[in-house]
């Protein structure tokens, strides 16, 4: 059952935001590929991925709009679940017409290919800067025909629909949750949980938006503090119960503004 809930609260994190304000309203330059593959090219590196059996068939919408990052770009997982808006340029045979934008939610790692060449297959080596979208978001800017096409890109605010998630994780003493459907900046910087008999607790990052810590929390209600990269802070006190067990996910506050 908690498999089932965890599926069901990521599908709303994946649901692509309608219009994003601009967190930095300088745009940058970089490439972009897509892939076929549906839904994988929204999970792993940042965690956010369910195993294929655990997926009913209404998830097949799940990673429409989404990009794996390349390295110089992901930063270890920093930017997991941030937002850009794309737009092609520069290429008459492949950039839609008007140059249309997309935006985008970080959810995956490009990893890079040092047996090719950068400009020639090694699209996401060191230190380039490249997406690689899912095929509708690429299909949103560009012909798919193409191999690769130039692309603008900028930061932009996660719109996100309803309240951030926590899936706890772990086993006696190691302590971990995933985080997701975060808004604002879509980032998370600090991570800190809080049981009843405890303190707050400093998580550290353990992957992608996995964050961990040493501790036993076992009956207690738990909190948190999340810390987003703009320095905004949310508290959501007690929001899992006493009884919690590990795969179950519970909603805390929101970003806002």
């Amino acid at each position: 059952m908690a498999t089932i809930i965890s599926a069901i609260l990521l599908f709303s994190f994946f649901t692509s935001p309608s219009f994003s304000a601009p967190i930095d309203d300088k745009w940058s330059l970089a490439t972009a590929t897509y892939t076929r593959t549906p839904f994988q090219a929204g999970g792993g590196a940042c965690g956010y991925t369910l195993e294929a059996e655990d997926r009913p068939e209404w998830m097949s919408e799940l990673g429409r709009n989404t990009a794996a990052l390349s390295g110089e770009l992901f930063r270890r997982g920093e930017l997991c679940g941030s937002c850009f808006e794309l737009r092609c340029v520069d290429h008459i045979l492949f950039c839609l017409r008007g140059s249309p934008s997309v935006t985008v939610t970080a959810v995956d790692f490009c990893a890079p290919n040092y047996g090719l060449p950068s400009v020639d297959g090694g699209w996401c080596n060191f230190p380039r800067h490249h997406f690689d979208l899912s095929l509708p978001a690429f299909a949103s800017i560009a012909r798919s025909a193409a191999d690769i096409v130039p692309v603008q890109y900028r930061r932009v605010r996660c719109n996100q629909s309803g309240k951030m998630r926590f899936t706890v994780r772990g086993s006696s003493f190691f302590y971990e949750v995933l985080i997701t459907n975060v808004g604002f900046d879509g980032m998370v910087a600090e991570v800190k949980v809080k049981g009843r008999r405890s303190g707050w607790i400093p998580m550290g990052r353990n992957w992608g938006q996995n964050w961990h810590c040493n501790a036993d929390l076992s009956g207690q209600p738990l909190s948190f503090e999340v810390t987003g990269s703009s320095g905004r802070r949310v508290t959501s006190y007690n929001i899992a119960p006493p009884n919690w067990r590990f795969g179950q996910t519970f909603e805390g506050k929101q970003f806002e503004g």
